[in-house]
């Protein structure tokens, strides 16, 4: 006999009989038995049934009660659509008899998650062919090492423009491999601009450009990039916080890395996207797991990856697509920005950004009151409207909410009434 289950039904039917039973909620099927039937009656539909009641699904947009919105700058809030989809396929993978936490990073299964998700990934950033994409460990922070000692010997000169403490962190890293320099820095203006291209005085003979595309901690974004003054085209980029946000010529960067945890993914996932004539000329020293060479030779699967975190990576990739790419979610970054941006600036300055207008974050957005004793009591009340996360980093305090790409407009939009709502209890 074959049996289909599901919440509202069960199907019971002899497979050499017509007789059908359809047993709907708050039936009892284990009251009913088709054997016992007389022939007559084996024949013959029975139907029972009773009223239900139709579950109306939120908005797509709409808070789900038992969530927060999550204004972490990372790890940050995910798709809540793709984690729905995670939760069911946690237990077993497609049919696979498996959790994604428990395959083999060499099995047939895996090696479809990952080669969907570089596939896909691809086709977000309309990545060249004579570019390798790389699932690394380590976070961004393990390239602030790597990249130097894969692209440049230990006296070759490298330049970076410093426009927050991620930049400035990866300098300090380099120092270690190579001879770099800091051709401009945004430190005495506390880290609020971003310098005209123009006016950089580049050493000719630097091996790349380093620069970070977006400060997570300062909120400021290159809505442009320089050229590199060498031949080689070597532009390297952390766009740990902004990547995935926006199409981003890929044609332009030597080198672009980023975590994960921003936009993509949960913490654990480094991705590396890397022209292929830079592999191969790693420094002696460089340790096995920093040689990129070592990685592109085995398709990120030189040692056991960050498996479900690449799985994860993998879904949030499809629901960019399902948007219609990037040109599309840059639409939506773009409008939740503009609402919040625009209510710190019609505050008659009882909120404010530091940062200079032109060079603002779409991803980041820091701001002060007025009041600064206020601050705790702004986070506080706040975290009991069900959004988290808004202090702001304590090199710089404040708050800071971090608007990625997973944080729905209505998120945004709440936000913003509850900071009209405080400023009038305040102001």
């Amino acid at each position: 006999m074959a049996t289909a289950t599901s919440p509202n039904s069960l199907l019971l039917q002899n497979p050499n009989r017509s007789t059908t039973i359809h047993l709907r909620k708050n039936s009892n099927p284990a009251r009913v038995n088709v054997f016992n039937l007389s022939p007559s009656r084996r024949n013959k539909s029975i139907s029972i049934t009773c009223s239900t009641t139709q579950v109306e699904r939120p908005p797509s947009n709409a808070q789900s009660l038992d969530r927060v919105f999550n204004f972490a700058a990372g790890p940050a809030t995910l798709p809540e659509n793709m984690l729905k989809k995670a939760e069911s396929e946690l237990y077993n993978w497609r049919g696979s008899g498996m959790s994604v936490m428990e395959m083999s990073h060499r099995g047939k299964e895996f090696l479809s998650i990952i080669q969907k998700a570089e596939s896909d990934l691809r086709a977000l950033l309309n990545i060249p062919e004579e570019y390798a994409v790389l699932f690394l460990q380590g976070g961004a922070t393990s390239q602030f090492a790597a990249i130097p000692l894969n692209l440049c010997k230990r006296d070759d000169p490298v330049d970076y423009v410093v426009t927050g403490s991620w930049g400035d962190k990866a300098f300090k890293e380099a120092q270690k491999f190579c001879k770099p320099s800091v051709i401009w820095s945004g430190k005495s203006e506390k880290y609020t601009k971003i310098p005209s291209f123009d006016g950089l005085e580049q050493n000719p003979d630097a091996k790349y450009l380093h620069i970070c595309a977006n400060e997570t901690i300062h909120g400021v974004e290159f809505k442009d990039y320089p050229t590199p003054k060498n031949n080689d085209r070597l532009l390297i980029a952390d766009m740990s916080s902004n990547f995935c946000s926006k199409p981003v010529d890929v044609s332009k960067f030597g080198l672009i890395y980023a975590g994960a945890q921003k936009n993509v993914g949960p913490s654990g996932v480094t991705i590396v996207i890397v022209r292929k004539d830079l592999i191969g000329n790693a420094q002696e020293i460089t340790p096995i797991m920093f040689d990129y060479k070592i990685h592109v030779e085995n398709n990120s699967l030189y040692n056991t990856p960050p498996c479900y975190g690449i799985y994860m990576c993998g879904l949030v990739f499809e629901d960019l697509l399902a948007q219609g790419g990037l040109k599309e979610v840059e639409k939506k970054n773009i409008k939740k920005a503009q609402i919040l941006y625009d209510a710190i600036d019609e505050s008659n300055g009882f909120y404010r950004c530091p940062v200079e207008k032109s060079v603002r974050s779409l991803m980041n957005v820091p701001f002060t009151l007025e009041k600064s004793d206020l601050e705790a009591e702004f986070v506080k009340e706040a975290a009991k409207e069900k959004m988290v996360q808004l202090k702001g980093h304590r090199s710089v305090g404040g708050m800071r909410a971090s608007i990625y790409n997973a944080m729905p407009l209505a998120g945004v939009e709440k936000l913003v009434a509850f900071m009209k709502d405080f400023q009038a209890r305040h102001a």
